[in-house]
């Protein structure tokens, strides 16, 4: 794990707001005297104008990777923009490593967005004259390093996004998931602190979704980035996160661990998204159990508290003996053990 440069988070943002339309910070200012968020947001909207983020205020540590996912419109995309200041917010602050970047002026912007800033976005532009290694340099050329210097990092990225080889290839000649590789290698080329991500993978097919999703969780587990991870899939999210934020209507509704996100949703909104994710594949052991300890334990299945709850019924299980099974008619037919039954249900949704 990389060394913390400071004590702050990566990331801390407070009461941000991003209000579109004419004259919003003046709205907004006299907006707010209407008392709750809600009711804030209700009166901008009353004026014709539209709050895109609400009185967002969260933390993102170093090295976690912190997903914001939401319905099209909830603001995500807002959001993530206004962090990196792609847009200017309308209010709050923004921190980066104990600094206000709302602050900065465009001179100390443009060495953050070079230096300590890394995005991947779905549509990642890469020069079509230029080779890979060239793209993957190209935000290295534009600090001054020179040309040798450039290829040689580009090839070092390149490895690590499993692209080695194709440095002398041209983008029209690679695939789609080739072309989002070739974006994060870039991206990764001058070794950001903070990494945003909105929604990378999402125009690509399934299968190769999956294989770029793998990749990106091993390139963490190397780099230990700080990361704002975009996402419309709760399937991502879940893979990916340390901690999630659930988007409603410009309001961060729920911040909390993929396990807290799908076992103790806060309303009916949160619990939608992961109505059909398999409850005992992200959920452990420790979020169900109790610390009341009967006197007469039954026999010990070997429970530890991260294990998941699928994990730990088919240990449970294992401890019975085969059961009956019958054929409609009542007849006896066989014999089956629960841990079987357990391991088959978790081949299946595997």
């Amino acid at each position: 794990m990389t060394e913390q440069k400071t004590t702050a988070p990566a990331i801390a943002v407070e009461d941000l707001w991003q209000v579109f339309g004419e004259n919003a910070q003046t709205a907004l200012r006299d907006a707010r005297g209407a008392g709750t968020d809600a009711s804030t947001a209700q009166a901008l909207k009353d004026k014709g104008l539209i709050p895109a983020v609400r009185a967002a205020n969260f933390e993102v540590k170093s090295g976690e990777l912190f997903v914001i996912m939401g319905l099209s419109g909830s603001g995500k995309s807002t959001l993530i923009r206004c962090i990196s200041r792609l847009i200017e917010p309308t209010a709050g602050s923004v921190r980066i490593d104990g600094e206000d970047i709302l602050q900065a002026d465009e001179k100390r912007l443009i060495e953050l967005r070079r230096r300590k800033l890394g995005m991947v976005f779905q549509h990642f532009g890469l020069f079509p004259h230029m080779t890979v290694a060239d793209n993957v340099g190209f935000p290295l050329k534009m600090q001054g390093m020179g040309k040798a210097e450039r290829r040689a990092r580009a090839l070092e990225v390149l490895e690590l996004v499993d692209l080695k080889g194709r440095e002398d290839t041209y983008p029209r000649n690679l695939s789609g998931g080739q072309r989002q590789r070739v974006g994060i290698a870039r991206s990764l080329a001058v070794n950001p602190d903070i990494w945003f991500l909105d929604e990378p993978f999402s125009a690509l097919d399934p299968l190769i979704r999956r294989q770029l999703q793998d990749e990106f969780l091993n390139i963490q587990a190397t780099l230990k980035k700080s990361i704002v991870f975009i996402t419309h899939d709760i399937q991502e999210a879940l893979k990916l996160a340390d901690r999630i934020a659930i988007m409603k209507d410009g309001e961060v509704v729920q911040i909390g661990t993929p396990e807290e996100i799908v076992l103790h949703p806060v309303n009916d909104y949160v619990a939608e998204f992961s109505k059909d994710v398999p409850k005992g594949r992200h959920g452990c052991v420790e979020n169900v159990m109790t610390q009341d300890i009967p006197e007469n334990m039954p026999d010990d299945p070997g429970l530890k508290v991260g294990m998941t709850i699928e994990t730990a019924l088919a240990k449970c299980m294992s401890l019975y003996e085969p059961v009956p099974v019958h054929d409609a008619q009542g007849a006896l037919v066989g014999a089956v053990n629960p841990s079987d039954l357990a391991a088959a249900l978790q081949a299946e949704e595997t």
